[in-house]
């Protein structure tokens, strides 16, 4: 067929071949008729193959020596009817041969089996010639005829589905009632231009009470419905309303339902860019959407089908399975066998134009579990075209996806990107849970990092879990390029955070104290280093003074007061330590205390008095009767005194009324 690039076709297309090609090339197919199980095909040679869906041929009957023109099945597919151009009819039963044989002495165009005709006692089928007969066979057990109707031509179409009975002649289509024994319609034909034998009428049921009929351009659907009883007098119990008539570009050679759509076979006449005169063109095989009064189309095919150069209209047919939606094209030379496309072959049209990630989707919602390997394929194919087009970042992400549990499949991908120098772009995508590569793929990509871009060196060692790959090589590696560089703080911290993992804590507290590295504190709570850290006291007081005091205070069971006193010595931190220590209890330190009042009256004069007023443990009467202080002690110390007399006063003067008046 021939396809629209950008839309997607609703149909794929077979030919029909087996034990159908070599029969078309001795003879030619000039009708067909489908049932669900089997498919009977008469040709110009008056044959009848009985063939599998395939085209493998199981039963062959030698009926006439000319066209076999109409074959017909009843539901059950038991029995068949077939009618020839020399006149001859005959309806039997497939496994017993009994049933009627006849010839008449004109030709008899269609033969049509009543729909149970298996189950039914009277075993009713119509012929249509230059009349329309009813045969039914009597209790008995003779066949007894009558006419429906004659006087308008040859009849060249019957259809029975249920208790009607539609047949078309030279004047329109017309449908009769079975069970009641009326006719109840009359369509007349538009275009009676048109030869009727060279542009025949198509019948096809869409339902019980549903009749499509097309002929010529016109196509018309006709809905068969019951008449209100207070309206019959002496008219027919139903009544025929056309729910929707419009006319077609081309000529139709046959229809069929599909859901509340259209699928109709067109013969298609095209005028010729040299010559006036028109051609045959390849038939067209449209699915359309039926309007009251016009139609949308919504997929078209022109078919190669053989020798359609040679084709008239009336050389063109189209039968339907209703259990399958299969369509099958009949022409002299070619059958060609069209069905609806299924989920599996919209993802090779997406696959085809490159959607990829459609197709992806699709797949997932349609496999699910039960084709991981189809959804694999799929995704690698995407893969591919994302690395083709150089949208390496998009590839490594939907290898996540793709690749799933598939190990095997991830290595390779590594590997891959490692060859096209896209080992970073596939870096933060990699498995790192409980299923994983092998460490030597991890430390692959570390060292590539570690080569080019130390910042994203740092970010996969903070990401990753330790135990991913083997930390002493790549600690050694980080050794190693620091030695070019010993100063990169990067370099630095990452080494920290790898002595970390391998719970070297002193040598990680080391880097961070040299860095002045925020996280050193976190680092020795989480670890419990203080151990490690007396004699790096005076380095994380010059880092933080206040979290290193807040730490040390916290922490006096790990670090005494004494060690800390010895490590700090007369530096301005030992009186802030000091301090805070006092502010807390006014007992702890105590024996400092007199070391504090230097170191006040050095550092922090102003909080030398309420120090000396709050303290219990400072020798006063060292500091009150010392002589030769320093000068800028002599105002603290002559306000100590001032503040013991007044004090002394006010005491005397609760007990005793001193001073007199």
């Amino acid at each position: 067929p021939e396809e629209d690039s950008e839309e997607e076709p609703k149909l794929k297309y077979e030919r029909l071949a087996n034990g159908v090609t070599e029969i078309l090339q001795k003879d030619a197919a000039s009708c067909m008729t489908v049932h669900d199980k089997f498919l009977a095909l008469g040709t110009h040679f008056g044959k009848v193959f009985l063939l599998d869906v395939q085209g493998n041929v199981t039963q062959k009957f030698e009926i006439s020596s000319v066209k076999i023109n109409q074959i017909s099945l009843d539901e059950s597919g038991e029995h068949v009817g077939i009618c020839s151009e020399d006149g001859k009819v005959q309806v039997f039963g497939l496994y017993t041969r009994e049933g009627f044989h006849e010839n008449f002495d004109c030709p008899i165009k269609v033969v049509a089996l009543h729909p149970q005709f298996t189950r039914s006692n009277y075993k009713q089928f119509v012929t249509g010639g230059t009349k329309l007969l009813l045969y039914e066979r009597n209790w008995l057990n003779r066949w007894k005829t009558s006419v429906l109707h004659e006087g308008e031509g040859v009849i060249t179409n019957i259809h029975w589905r249920a208790n009607l009975i539609a047949w078309a002649n030279n004047v329109g289509v017309k449908i009769y009632d079975i069970s009641t024994k009326q006719r109840i319609t009359n369509v007349l034909r538009d275009n009676v231009s048109l030869r009727p034998d060279m542009y025949p009428c198509s019948l096809c049921w869409k339902d019980n009470t549903t009749l499509i009929v097309g002929w010529g351009t016109s196509i018309k659907i006709c809905a068969v419905k019951e008449r209100n009883p207070t309206e019959m007098r002496d008219l027919p119990s139903r009544y025929v309303e056309i729910v929707s008539a419009f006319e077609t570009e081309f000529f139709i050679s046959g229809l069929a339902p599909l859901a509340d759509q259209l699928v109709t076979l067109f013969f298609v006449k095209e005028n010729s860019d040299q010559m006036e005169e028109e051609f045959r063109a390849r038939p067209r095989l449209d699915i359309i959407q039926p309007l009251p009064e016009s139609c949308e189309e919504i997929s078209s095919d022109a078919l190669t089908v053989r020798n359609f150069q040679d084709n008239e209209c009336r050389d063109y047919r189209l039968e339907h399975s209703e259990g399958e939606s299969l369509f099958y094209i009949i022409s002299p030379k070619d059958i060609v066998v069209a069905k609806e496309r299924d989920q599996d072959d919209h993802i090779d049209w997406l696959l085809e134009k490159k959607k990829y990630e459609e197709a992806l989707m699709a797949a997932e919602i349609s496999f699910k579990n039960i084709k991981r390997h189809e959804v694999q394929k799929i995704g690698m194919a995407y893969i591919n075209h994302l690395v083709e087009k150089g949208d390496y970042d998009s590839a490594a992400r939907k290898c996540q996806k793709v690749l799933g549990k598939n190990m095997d499949l991830w290595e390779n991908e590594v590997y891959r990107f490692k060859t096209i120098g896209q080992l970073k772009a596939i870096s933060q995508y990699l498995p790192r849970g409980d299923l994983r590569l092998r460490p030597a793929i991890y430390e692959m990509i570390l060292h590539e990092f570690l080569k080019t871009d130390y910042e994203g060196f740092a970010t996969l060692i903070r990401e990753w879990p330790g135990e991913l790959y083997n930390n002493m090589a790549i600690v050694q590696a980080v050794i190693d390029h620091l030695k070019k560089d010993p100063t990169n703080r990067t370099l630095l911290t990452t080494l920290a955070e790898l002595y970390t993992y391998d719970q070297r804590y002193d040598r990680a507290l080391e880097i961070y104290l040299r860095l002045r590295h925020k996280d050193v504190y976190q680092l020795i709570h989480k670890h419990n280093l203080f151990s490690s850290i007396e004699d790096k006291i005076v380095l994380l007081m010059d880092f933080d003074k206040e979290k290193a005091v807040d730490m040390l205070l916290d922490n006096e069971d790990k670090i005494s007061t004494d060690r800390v006193v010895e490590e700090l010595g007369d530096r301005p931190e030992l009186l802030h330590y000091l301090h805070k220590l006092f502010k807390r209890d006014h007992h702890k330190g105590q024996k400092y205390h007199e070391r504090q009042i230097g170191l006040y009256a050095e550092y922090d004069r102003p909080n030398l008095l309420p120090f000396l007023r709050d303290s219990t443990h400072c020798p006063l009467e060292k500091v009150i009767l010392s002589r030769g202080l320093p000068i800028f002690l002599e105002p603290c110390v002559f306000a100590m005194r001032t503040y013991i007399y007044i004090s002394f006063c006010r005491c005397l003067s609760s007990i005793h009324h001193w001073p007199p008046q």
